[in-house]
């Protein structure tokens, strides 16, 4: 029970610091793609990541992954966003910026995950 109380503060504390972290990036960034969702989804991969190799490595025990993991990074984190700005993008036939966001959300998001596990494990 106590462990589900923490991931449910941890997703709290995870969803304020994106939605925090999305407004200061927009109010300062303009580009192609919406920038802070881009910015909140690849960290998030890269801290999931080392999160996670400092597991496989028994750096950190279980409950960590599963607080700080699904907890934290799940609320950080927000990949139905990512797919609904790209949607948007393609209503508004801004066909580059869409292709962009999907498909360098995947590639760097999936990269920074890898480089995170990698990092992790060198602990």
């Amino acid at each position: 029970m106590i462990i589900a109380l923490l991931v449910a503060g941890a997703g709290g504390v995870g969803a304020v610091s994106r939605f925090v972290l999305d407004g200061l990036i927009r109010s300062r960034v303009t580009s192609l793609v919406p920038a802070g969702t881009f910015v909140i989804n690849v960290s998030g991969s890269l801290l999931l990541g080392f999160v996670t190799g400092l597991v496989l490595v028994g750096a950190e025990p279980a409950d960590f992954r599963v607080v700080l993991g699904t907890g934290f990074l799940g609320g950080y984190t927000t990949f139905s966003t990512a797919m609904i700005e790209t949607v948007r993008l393609l209503q508004q036939r801004r066909w580059v910026a869409a292709g962009a966001n999907g498909v360098l959300m995947l590639l760097l998001g999936l990269g920074a995950a890898v480089l995170g596990i990698f990092l992790g494990t060198l602990i």
